[in-house]
């Protein structure tokens, strides 16, 4: 009796994104148990590009709601866009588009997808785009707190949120700039996506937020139903078949020939604020250390098997001498083998200092970038010392010895001499910036100045390459290395938890200073006191 034939698997792609998948997997056994139960960016991103083709998957659905950073909607919206291409069924539904903040990056999301649904008791906040700066001078100034800063130059705006209690003409324009480009780029995507003049769009949000059936009657939604009318709906279109996680799933395997794989393109991280020493995880967030992030460059220069290197960054820069110390790391990388930059949410300042050397450059439409510029000083604090009743007794040789006590201001002099030395970093910080760019300098100047760019703009301003996530970094290292489009993509240094437990052998050992550490009492105790700012540094910028 001849066996009955099995009937292939059928899957139906499920989304979960009501909040961000995480980027990168956790390195520290705190950190994983944290993240537990959260998805995972890159697996989704490549599962929506691949499975496209896998006869298997038969369609995708996804919940959608909450606020998503800007930057990080656009690579999961280019992924969901690279699947709807393959013809196959997308769905998206939400419970509101409307109860916090920032949702209209979830909507703008969900348009990519063939039809949107919304629960009837929901609301859609089609808003716009703000960007909203806290200036702390004001209560400085109740606290007897006295800042004193320079910059270079006037778009440098981290020193006005310190020294001022309202935009400067120069901060305006960047921050009117900037929600601009995203709202240009979510207009364009939503008229895109829905079919609807992008005038049309325009009028739509200056008359928002809308009521679910408010937006049925604009197109704004294709239906209004619940999450199991959702799922009913796109199963007929789809048939039978079983939900299964985008990052869960997995290719089919296929064999494998010896040698295929003659090369790889490695990965090195450069996440949260740029420090010396090594990267750490303060419960401020995580630092990227110069001797962390040095040391996998400097392993994957080593490495034979190393063809290219894509450098993803997400940091808002920091200190100028560990931004410097990364820089040289990168050049000297450059000159060995190919390197590629993949910008996050934020590449600014130091961030983009470290950038600058790269063969190309790659960044989303609303990755926050450029801040070519340098803050530095100090603040006062005799002030409020004097007013908890506390005094200062001083002993010094050298006649500048206390120049960045917080005690105590700058004397004539010393301004002058800070004034020089943040020139000499400016002009430095453009020079590079006009080297790895191959342009002249006076052409870097007139797009530097400490301006923000938003990715879109920083293309037009030659500061970026061109558009993409990730995978379009790691695509274009393979094509400039002579790999083949499956070069695999692996992290520069990799050690396991045994490995990590040993003792380093020397500074190059990757033990070293490749692993991220906790803070230790300095880190700790520097949290809890006012220190001076770091000179290649943004401020939070909140884009909603």
């Amino acid at each position: 009796m001849s066996a009955l034939p099995v009937r292939p698997r059928r899957i139906l792609l499920e989304l979960d994104l009501t909040e961000m998948p995480i980027e990168q997997e956790p390195d520290d056994p705190l950190g994983r148990l944290r993240s537990r139960g959260r998805h995972r960016l890159r697996p989704t991103v490549r599962a929506l590009h691949e499975a496209a083709g896998d006869p298997r998957v038969v369609g995708l659905i996804a919940r959608i709601g909450g606020a998503l950073p800007w930057a990080g909607m656009q690579e999961l919206r280019q992924a969901v866009r690279a699947f709807a291409a393959g013809g196959k069924p997308t769905l998206a539904w939400a419970e509101t588009f409307g109860e916090e903040p920032g949702t209209m990056a979830g909507y703008v999301l969900a348009t990519a997808f063939d039809k949107v649904w919304l629960q009837p008791g929901g609301e859609l906040g089609l808003l716009g785009v703000g960007v909203e700066t806290t200036f702390v001078r004001g209560a400085l100034d109740l606290l007897g707190i006295e800042p004193q800063l320079d910059q270079r130059h006037e778009f440098k705006n981290a020193a006005d949120q310190i020294m001022r209690t309202d935009f400067t003409e120069a901060h305006r324009t960047a921050s009117d700039r900037l929600a601009e480009s995203v709202f240009g780029w979510a207009v364009a995507s939503i008229a895109e996506g829905r079919r609807i003049d992008a005038a049309d769009v325009r009028r739509l949000v200056d008359g928002g937020p809308y009521l679910a059936d408010q937006a049925l009657q604009h197109r704004l939604v294709d239906a209004l139903g619940y999450r199991d009318q959702a799922h009913d709906a796109i199963r007929k279109r789809v048939g039978e078949c079983e939900l299964m996680f985008a990052d869960r799933w997995r290719p089919r395997r296929r064999p494998r020939l010896p040698g295929r794989h003659r090369g790889h393109v490695a990965l090195v991280e450069v996440r949260g604020a740029i420090t010396s020493g090594r990267s750490r995880r303060l419960p401020t967030g995580r630092t990227a250390g110069s001797d962390s992030v040095g040391a996998a460059l400097r392993a994957a220069a080593a490495d034979p098997g190393v063809h290219a290197v894509v450098l993803r960054i997400d940091s808002p820069g920091g200190s100028a001498v560990a931004s410097e110390t990364i820089w040289r790391d990168v050049d000297l990388l450059r000159r060995a083998k190919p390197v590629v930059v993949s910008m996050g949410g934020v590449a600014a300042s130091g961030g983009y200092y470290i950038a600058c050397p790269a063969h190309v450059i790659v960044a989303q439409p609303a990755t926050v970038t450029g801040s070519i510029g340098v803050l530095g000083g100090k603040v006062v604090v005799q002030g409020l010392l004097e007013r908890l009743g506390l005094s200062t007794g001083t002993v010094a040789r050298g006649e500048h010895a206390l120049m960045y006590s917080s005690r105590r201001g700058f004397d004539p002099v010393e301004t002058e001499r800070l004034a020089a030395a943040l020139d000499a970093v400016y002009d430095d910080f453009v020079t590079k910036v006009a080297r790895g760019r191959g342009r002249p300098v006076a052409d870097i100047e007139a797009v530097a100045r400490g301006r923000v760019w938003t990715g879109g703009d920083a293309v037009d301003a030659g500061l970026v390459d061109r558009l993409g996530g990730l995978r379009e970094a790691v695509q274009t290292a393979r094509s400039l290395a002579g790999l083949s489009d499956r070069a695999p993509l692996r992290p520069a240094i990799h050690l396991g938890l045994l490995a990590r437990l040993g003792r380093p052998k020397n500074s190059a050992d990757p033990r070293a200073s490749a692993a991220a550490v906790l803070p230790g009492p300095a880190d700790l105790a520097g949290m809890l006191e006012l220190r001076g700012i770091d000179t290649l540094r943004m401020p939070p910028i909140r884009i909603r």
